[in-house]
């Protein structure tokens, strides 16, 4: 991963194989941003003029790459856009700065060291940038055959980055790095599981990786097979998993802190692979299931975050994990499963899986009566329809929380919209044969199904519902710091949730 240090060495100066400044889209051209004073200088104060003959505008995620003058120890100067100049006063804000720094250090391959120097007003920008450095420069390489960037010294991600401008002792600013190194490497370790082909990662396998981490991160574990699941009468996630020759697990992972006041549930939709089942998806629609474990990668990721930053709050992870397959022994269309809250669900469509292994770990969540509980999946296409490929929806019992959830996840740079549980949805998920069914009014698809989620959360508990279905998996061209395939979705939005309660800012 890349290595994250701080320096107050002039950018001319500093020894590094490349300089990163910032340009800016200004109403006459482009505009060197704060930060790069002393590489304009050296081009003699006309770096813009340089940029703007090169094509440069200054727009978001621009990136032009020039050879450095003999002012300069760095051989080589890339400007990043950072788009349009913000008014006078005001600074960039940290998303854009995260944005910029992945852009810079996604065209970074191959180097080894890089120093960025982009506007640094405040620790929070310099967590921004480091942040965006570290997520921008990871790569999946474990299944090439080469061994892909561990191997090809060409290939391999940016080694370190270091921000100008940050003084390395001061405690806000390391403070600052250190907290943008380990959630970056939370993210990272979310992607690579969702990356992780279906073959490799199966519910067992996944459920081992917790253990593990456990094991590393002193959290406490457990992980219920299927021979506890039948018994303990766990009826979705059986239902979903049955057809499989992979058994559905649930595991429970737990930070705990002995000051703690408050205790946060997350739960994860954890379909290692989702085939649709009976049901089984069109053509086409199959090839990147291998992602609809996310919101399970999440959690997992967002625990060990929170237990590496040491936070004052006790947080337990759910994944409910399964692999959603049609056999001999799979859950037909029109069957009713017996859940472990009791109720019983008509499944009218198998593909509607997610929300039935949801269901148990809420309920089992809410046994333990946290404070609140926050589920997170790629749960229904509909969100992605309402929503588009970069925003998640979040639902609530709770108007408050749900404007809470969705202000945080803006703060940390992961698109969010609010969504409503209208009551009147819930009258067609009504089963002639069992207490609800798994599939309701087709129009507002994903609102039926976070209704769905609500039967199942304990009476008098606070809950939200993240659906990440469109920005879990990035199908298209990399940009900012977000690559191609899996990108973490979520992590950050649930790490920040953990600090702002144990800093007693949500009540």
């Amino acid at each position: 991963m890349t290595a994250l240090t701080l320096s107050t060495s002039s950018a001319a100066t500093l020894r590094a194989d490349a300089i990163v400044v910032g340009v800016a889209k200004g109403p006459k051209g482009p505009v060197v941003a704060p930060g790069a004073e002393a590489v304009d200088k050296a081009f003699d104060g006309k770096l813009a003029t340089v940029l703007e003959t090169l094509g440069a505008s200054g727009g978001e995620g621009e990136v032009t790459k020039l050879p450095a003058l003999s002012g300069l120890k760095a051989p080589v100067v890339l400007a990043v856009g950072l788009g349009d100049l913000p008014a006078k006063g005001d600074g960039f804000d940290e998303e854009t700065l995260r944005r910029a720094a992945g852009s810079a250090a996604r065209t970074l391959t191959g180097v080894k060291k890089a120093a960025f120097a982009l506007p640094v007003g405040d620790a929070e920008s310099v967590a921004a940038i480091g942040e965006g450095a570290v997520l921008g420069a990871y790569t999946f390489t474990t299944y090439r055959s080469n061994g892909g960037a561990k191997k090809d010294a060409k290939g391999a991600p940016l080694a370190e980055a270091t921000i100008l401008g940050a003084k390395p002792r001061d405690k806000a600013f390391k403070a600052a790095v250190e907290r943008a190194t380990t959630v970056a490497a939370e993210v990272n370790r979310a992607r690579d599981l969702v990356n992780i082909p279906s073959n490799d990662l199966n519910p067992k396998s996944f459920a081992t990786e917790a253990q593990a981490a456990a094991k590393e991160f002193g959290l406490k574990v457990e992980v219920l097979d299927e021979k506890a699941l039948l018994k303990g009468g766990y009826g979705g996630l059986m239902g979903v998993g049955q057809g499989s020759a992979n058994p559905p697990r649930l595991v429970r992972i737990a930070y705990t802190h002995p000051k703690a006041a408050k205790t946060l549930a997350l739960v994860g939709k954890g379909i290692t692979y989702d085939s649709g089942g009976i049901s089984l998806k069109p053509a086409g629609h199959n090839e990147t299931m291998k992602c609809d474990m996310s919101g399970a990668a999440a959690v997992f990721a967002a625990v060990v975050a929170v237990a590496k930053l040491g936070l004052e709050v006790n947080v337990t992870g759910w994944l409910a994990l399964a692999e959603n397959m049609p056999s001999g022994n799979a859950t037909r269309p029109g069957d009713v499963l017996k859940m472990y809250s009791g109720k019983t669900v008509e499944v009218l469509n198998t593909d509607a899986e997610g929300r039935l292994v949801l269901a148990d770990a809420l309920t089992r969540a809410s046994q333990e009566n946290p404070d609140a509980i926050v589920d997170v999946a790629t749960l229904t296409g509909a969100m992605v329809l309402a929503l588009g490929n970069r925003t998640f929806g979040v639902m609530a019992n709770d108007d408050a929380f749900r404007t809470a959830l969705y202000e945080i996840a803006e703060e940390v740079g992961e698109p969010a919209w609010p969504m409503p549980l209208p009551a009147d949805l819930r009258k067609s998920m009504d089963s002639p044969v069992a207490d609800l069914a798994n599939m309701g009014e087709r129009m507002g698809g994903g609102l039926v199904a976070g209704l769905f989620l609500q039967e199942f959360v304990g009476e008098g508990i606070t809950w939200a519902h993240l659906d990440i279905a469109g920005p879990a998996f990035h199908e298209s061209a990399p940009y900012g710091y977000t690559p191609k395939g899996g990108t973490g979705s979520a992590v950050r939005t649930l790490v920040r949730l953990a600090e702002r309660t144990a800093d007693g800012d949500l009540g």
